[in-house]
């Protein structure tokens, strides 16, 4: 894979002559700005050979970089050893931007990247640095499609309908809702470009990218129409139908480009930058009026409907289930003398989830990493570096499911066997104090995410800790493992929690070469109080999964947090234990006994 990788440099090297292109940028997006990409635009994995979900490649014509964020510095370091290509630290003082970087090299007097691949906000964001450089940027050559002469095809998988009792609001519906949002900021007219935001407003699904049941297309609503662009074997009859039906119209794939192009002059277009390829910007006819605002789609899809938060409901009760005869089978397996291997783990995981008549497939690749791989945050097994597990030591499970009925996301953190040393016990209270702390927030209406992220953090802060990713995230319903808008993170997010919304709660700490910690459940934002202080929220958690009683330090939790974590873990054996039988019952009943001081 090395020589392939140096040979993969060298024909983009090529292409960029053949251009006079000193550098060329690789952003890990796709033409719809996926996070989860299919294997024909995976572009910055093909040029690096890193797969972690987020990372962005820069070519320069004698030297390569690869720029990600501290989940993948571990991940990055062992993918990149021996390629060439400098893996560069993002977020720390010393790592200078790509921006910076470009403009300090020397010798770089144009700097390509592909329109189609990259965000209008990142391409403007790049063209103002540079250029105020003296910088020229080509922004129209798909130079890693001319390098990458072996690309797969874009996917053409059938789109299905996903039917009412699931989704709970028909095409039509949603499409009066968008419009309603767009009238209230002024606009008429808006573009879907994320796949996600596809499936949802046209109530289709299909599986054209790993993980994610998600398809090909693009979609514009104007005042007069609503269209759908997808390849014409895409759409069988019933789903054609199914368009037909809800007023949609149906167009070849690219011809959204054009029709972005010819948008009549009393167009108010609402633009996402952060949603739409820097290829619909530049297509936007100049004299239209450009509302630059969050998708209204992307907020209505946010906030489940009541069918959906049943559909949650539900299935993290058998998703719970699942899980817990998973960790039977482990215990009894590693007691028997098995040894599997992280890898394996994964795939025996998969198939308690796959006897659920409503099981598609995994939400992303299960997480499965035992004593220092738990370490590395998104650690992906292979058969050739998977630990075997063994019954002591840390073990790190972060998976999921997509269901039609919802999608799981859920960590556990387990001892395997043998008694945890202070130090784990510490560190995992530490993260599960984080974790209990957001789950039982109190907050006023109009909060961000940001506001919340101390609750997660103060217990490991107060210790000298810390963790680096995000601690919650957006999800899906049957779509996306990971969605926006809202988040909660150190990191500033204009977007305030509303009621309806799904996210995860996931702090965490890593200590390198030893084990990894993570806690994760999902939590639905539900009313809390109305005062004479205004309206107040708080957090409904969702996921159903027993934690491990072993590893609680009970001397480091408050009496409100110990009672927090005991009612938990008797609502999951009271939510899950009538879906299993009378054997694995007791064996959580045993797994979810009360802890006191």
């Amino acid at each position: 894979m090395k020589k392939e990788i140096k040979n993969r440099l060298q024909a983009l090297r090529d292409a960029m002559r053949q251009e006079h292109i000193d550098a060329y940028i690789i952003p890990s997006s796709d033409h719809h700005l996926s996070e989860y990409t299919p294997d024909c635009w995976k572009d910055r994995e093909w040029i690096s050979g890193f797969n972690g979900s987020a990372g962005t490649a820069v070519v320069a014509l004698d030297e390569a970089g690869l720029w990600t964020d501290s989940r993948y510095f571990l991940q990055g370091a062992e993918q990149l050893e021996g390629t060439t290509i400098i893996l560069r630290k993002d977020g720390l003082a010393e790592t200078p931007s790509i921006s910076d970087y470009l403009r300090k090299k020397g010798g770089i007097k144009r700097v390509g990247f592909f329109e189609k691949s990259m965000s209008t906000r990142e391409a403007l964001a790049y063209k103002k640095a540079l250029e105020t450089a003296g910088i020229e940027v080509v922004t129209d050559k798909d130079l890693v499609a001319i390098a990458r002469k072996d690309a797969p095809k874009i996917p053409r998988n059938p789109f299905f309908v996903m039917p009412l009792e699931y989704a709970g609001e028909r095409t039509v519906d949603k499409v009066k809702r968008v419009r309603e949002a767009l009238a209230n900021k002024g606009a008429n007219t808006v573009i879907v470009n994320m796949l996600c935001e596809l499936a949802w407003l046209f109530n289709i699904r299909s599986n054209d990218v790993a993980y994610n049941p998600v398809g090909i297309g693009y979609g514009l609503i104007t005042k007069d129409s609503v269209n759908i662009y997808a390849f014409a074997e895409k759409l069988p009859m019933e789903t054609q139908k199914h368009l037909e039906e809800n007023g949609v119209t149906i167009k070849p794939y690219e011809a959204i480009y054009a029709d972005v192009a010819t948008l009549p002059q009393d167009t108010v277009l609402s633009f996402d930058p952060q949603r739409n390829n820097y290829a619909f910007y530049r297509a936007i006819p100049s004299g239209i009026t450009v509302v630059e605002q969050l998708s209204p789609i992307t907020l209505l899809k946010a906030v489940k409907n009541e069918t959906e938060y049943r559909g949650y409901v539900d299935v993290m009760r058998r998703d719970g289930a699942a899980l817990t005869r998973f960790f039977i089978w482990l215990e009894g397996a590693l007691a028997n003398g098995e040894r599997p291997t992280e890898y394996e783990i994964g795939v025996k995981l998969s198939s308690f989830r796959a006897v659920d008549k409503n099981y598609v497939n995994d939400s992303f690749a299960t997480i499965a990493g035992f004593k220092g791989h738990g370490a590395i945050v998104h650690y992906s097994a292979t058969p050739e570096s998977s630990y075997k597990l063994e019954p002591n030591g840390m073990f790190l499970l972060d998976s999921g499911g997509q269901y039609f009925d919802g999608t799981t996301d859920i960590t556990r953190t387990v001892s395997l066997g043998g008694k945890p040393s202070e130090e784990e016990k510490g560190d995992y209270t530490r993260v599960l104090k984080g974790h209990i702390q957001l789950a039982m927030a109190i907050y006023p209406e109009g909060t961000r995410g940001s506001q919340l992220d101390i609750l997660a953090r103060k217990a490991l802060w107060d210790n000298s800790q810390n963790y680096g990713h995000g601690t919650g995230h957006g999800i899906g319903y049957f779509l996306n493992v990971h969605e926006g808008p809202q988040s909660i993170r150190m990191d500033e997010n204009p977007t305030v929690l509303q009621v309806g919304m799904v996210t995860s709660n996931e702090p965490g700490i890593y200590i390198a070469g030893k084990y990894g910690i993570r806690i994760e459940n999902l939590v639905r934002t539900i009313p809390y109080s109305e005062t004479d202080f205004g309206k107040f929220l708080t957090f409904e958690t969702l996921t159903l999964c027993y934690l491990d009683n072993n590893l609680v330090e009970v001397s480091l939790l408050t009496d409100k947090e110990l009672n927090w974590y005991n009612d938990y873990q008797a609502r999951v054996y009271r939510e899950v234990s009538p879906l299993l039988s009378i054997e694995e019952a007791a064996w959580l009943k045993e797994k979810t006994a009360p802890l006191s001081k």
